[in-house]
């Protein structure tokens, strides 16, 4: 993979993906994907889209963690809020319990412009195909949410077997998956930086789409995932505490390589 180029509008198409995480409507994060130890960031989580497209995002990253428990979407009605509030202005990519074509189908329908899939899969083989088969490769995006090196699902519950995490990104890209939503578990909400030697091995497979998540903390840990091949990152904690500024990282990423 390359490093991603401004368009012609000086715009970075790398994706930079503000994360809204839901848990009984409020806007939460949790460390190293641990509900037990969650903190609240508000309780306006359409306020929040707003407040990131206002700073220049052009894709938001909703997760329902009630549904990721459960197996099955139970934030549906706030993702659809989200939605409907920055229609025109960005795309919202969500997950989260989507592990049926219905699941899938809802979130498409109510305007998300890609969904992700991760236990589900993870567990079925050609689940994942499937979906791109029928909605397209830009619409379908697989999670490997990743812990000691494998791919586990169920909501990160510890003691998930998982599989290994480069032999299964291979097995999703020969099946047609373009993106996978790459995961570093043990890093994430704990602001200690991306693990770049994860990403590293990922992006050296070629024919998909990277993108970073997990310990994000700064605009130099983004450019850093850019500069690896990433096609995209997700920030979430150092955005709410303020130690990453959104509209100055996007700017940053519009400059070009750094």
């Amino acid at each position: 993979m390359t490093d991603v180029k401004p368009d012609r509008a000086g715009r970075s198409d790398f994706e930079l993906l503000p994360a809204i995480d839901l848990r009984g409507g409020a806007v939460v994060r949790l460390a190293e994907g641990d509900f037990d130890r969650q903190t609240v960031y508000g309780q306006d989580p359409v306020g929040v889209a707003r407040g990131f497209v206002a700073d220049g995002a052009r894709w938001i990253h909703v997760v329902d963690l009630d549904g990721a428990r459960a197996g099955v979407p139970r934030q549906a009605a706030a993702v659809e809020g989200i939605v409907r509030a920055v229609a025109g202005s960005a795309a919202v990519e969500v997950g989260g319990g989507l592990r049926d074509v219905p699941g899938v189908e809802r979130m498409l329908a109510c305007g998300a412009r890609r969904v992700v899939v991760g236990t589900a899969a993870l567990t079925r083989d050609g689940f994942a195909g499937g979906l791109v088969r029928r909605y397209g490769s830009d619409r379908i995006a697989v999670a490997l949410d990743v812990r000691a090196g494998r791919a586990v699902g169920e909501a990160w519950r510890i003691g998930a077997p998982g599989r290994p995490v480069a032999e299964t990104a291979a097995r999703l890209l020969d099946d047609g998956v373009v993106t996978l939503v790459v995961t570093a578990v043990e890093r994430d909400g704990l602001l200690e930086g991306p693990d770049l030697d994860l990403l590293g091995r990922l992006t050296s497979l070629g024919g998909g789409r990277i993108v970073a998540s997990g310990g994000l903390r700064s605009t130099d840990d983004v450019l850093a995932a850019r500069r690896i091949g990433c096609a995209g990152a997700i920030v979430g904690r150092a955005l709410y505490e303020g130690r990453l500024d959104l509209a100055g990282t996007i700017r940053a990423l519009a400059a070009g390589p750094a």
